[in-house]
């Protein structure tokens, strides 16, 4: 690793995020934290096989794909985070451990270890801050046009991890806010043969957590993360149908909120 790096994304590597269906006129603004899997071409691998780089610990497998479809079926923006979450977590607490991993699941990433505080801090400005503050500037857009917002985060889980199967075919998170994800919960659980997750197989915390505290509860905006099993949406079929179910029961879910407030 080369510590007197200034600036980690070389003029050549693609910017921090992608804007997709930007002009949506949906209420939804759809997010994908961890839907790219690239390396910026000054920092490598990280020291990793490309096998290890093609695994869900750099990145939501089918993630960035449903969230793309999802925003094309309900005209709605799709804001993707572009790099490997084993260069900086944008779905961490900068400064936290999991911020930038030295150890993923069971595997080390040698590229993360040693890395002195202004290293660091450029992985934080050139990645996770320009991704976070576009999310930002589209919602301040939305409020100060009097436009609705809510935020979907868009996530997929392994089917097995450390060896413990995962049985969910999706997952509804939440954590102190519940309206989106309950509604979106009885929803999910009526529709026949899935097996739905409750804050599962993960939850929502501020600890565990950036883009659904800060973004979604901070402003008090409906909101939900979405965790699809990964073997499902990771070809083109799958992700066309867990698009066409979301694109069919968020517009639900969120009727039924927003006639609640009338």
């Amino acid at each position: 690793m080369n510590e007197t790096l200034d600036t980690i994304l070389a003029p050549a590597d693609p910017p921090a995020f992608t804007v997709g269906n930007e002009y949506g006129t949906a209420p939804f603004v759809i997010i994908a934290d961890h839907a790219g899997r690239r390396f910026p071409s000054r920092l490598g691998q990280l020291g990793l096989a490309d096998a290890d780089c093609a695994r869900h610990i750099a990145w939501d497998i089918g993630a960035g794909a449903l969230a793309d479809r999802l925003g094309q079926a309900l005209d709605a923006i799709v804001i993707r985070q572009n790099y490997s979450r084993l260069i900086i977590d944008c779905n961490r607490t900068p400064l936290t451990a999991t911020s930038i991993a030295d150890v993923s699941e069971l595997t080390p990433v040698p590229g993360n270890r040693g890395l002195s505080e202004a290293h660091k801090a450029a992985r934080r400005r050139e990645i996770f801050e320009p991704y976070h503050n576009r999310i930002t500037l589209e919602l301040d857009r939305r409020r100060d046009a009097g436009r609705p917002a809510a935020l979907i985060s868009v996530h997929s889980f392994t089917p097995i991890y450390k060896a413990v199967a995962r049985s969910w075919h999706v997952g509804v998170l939440y954590n102190r806010d519940t309206r989106l994800a309950h509604v979106l919960l009885e929803l999910l659980r009526a529709e026949s043969g899935l097996v739905v997750g409750d804050n599962e197989p993960y939850s929502v915390s501020d600890e565990s957590d950036y883009a659904i505290p800060v973004h979604g509860e901070k402003r008090a905006l409906p909101h939900v993360e979405l965790e699809v099993r990964q073997d499902l949406i990771t070809e083109e079929s799958g992700q066309k149908q867990w698009a066409a179910l979301f694109a069919r029961l968020l517009p639900q879910a969120y009727a039924r909120l927003t006639a609640r407030n009338v």
